[in-house]
């Protein structure tokens, strides 16, 4: 039996990932601030599967919250065997629009509590020789977008310079980049999605079936669906200077209203 620890498990990409997981017979440590909702998701994944559901209630924009993390993952008597590292939010506005201190809880939520919480368990899963990272990003990282698509865009380059430097040691790493998903986050940001198109919406449980193939095929970036695949090779291809104007059009579009 192997064990999946997630963050920000009690909804959206996060608790599609505890389903899956915890289908497929892995234990869970589910992660989240909200110690009610997670003790509600632990009792039915238990009695669904018959697994043991741990969970951990911590607010990763803290540093408390951060260590009580690292202290699971790093804790021998218990290991974890896959990191799912999915916590996030956005904000709503343009940039200045949004105060400093929601800007830097983004940065210590996307970036500090990824770093931390992949290299403590990176490292005690290359001492036992196995394991696995999945650090949630998004298609954002790939325009320029803000502090939003700037924190994504990092959690890919740090993901994929890790899994280059772990290569061999048995410790697989991926950047897992979904576009728009029916979850709680445009809700949580005050974020309208009645005028994002039908055919940009990803369903979480396909997505997460598909990054799991991803992982187990030894991918550092996974962009789990062709619409979004396709896209992005646009992206790649598209002038620097004019995708800023078409992602800024794009962000007022699709983004917060």
């Amino acid at each position: 039996m192997t064990t999946a620890l997630i963050t920000g498990a009690t909804a959206g990409i996060g608790a599609a990932f505890a389903r899956r997981l915890a289908a497929d017979g892995h234990d869970v440590v589910l992660v989240a601030r909200d110690l009610k909702r997670l003790r509600e998701q632990a009792t039915e994944l238990h009695d669904r599967h018959g697994v043991e559901a741990e969970v951990l209630a911590a607010d990763l924009s803290s540093e408390d919250g951060i260590a009580a993390v690292e202290a699971r993952l790093s804790d021998p008597r218990r290991p974890v065997d896959l990191l799912v590292n999915n916590a996030g939010f956005g904000n709503k506005g343009r940039f200045l629009d949004v105060s400093m201190a929601d800007e830097l809880r983004m940065l210590t939520v996307h970036c500090e509590a990824v770093l931390r919480l992949t290299s403590a368990a990176a490292a005690a899963m290359k001492g036992r020789g196995r394991g696995g990272v999945v650090n949630v990003a998004s298609v954002a990282a790939f325009v320029p977008r803000g502090t939003y698509g700037a924190s994504k865009a990092w959690v890919v380059q740090f993901t994929q310079g890790a899994a280059r430097d772990l290569a061999g040691s048995g410790v697989r790493l991926m950047a897992l980049c979904p576009g728009f998903v029916r979850t709680e986050f445009h809700e949580r940001a005050g974020m309208g999605t009645d005028n994002i198109p039908g055919w940009m919406w990803l369903d979480a449980d396909k997505l997460v079936a598909a990054a799991l193939s991803d992982l187990a095929r030894g991918k550092t970036l996974s962009i789990p669906d062709p619409r979004y695949k396709a896209l992005m090779g646009v992206v790649k291809l598209a002038p620097r200077a004019l995708l800023g104007g078409v992602s800024s059009k794009a962000g007022r579009k699709y983004g917060p209203q």
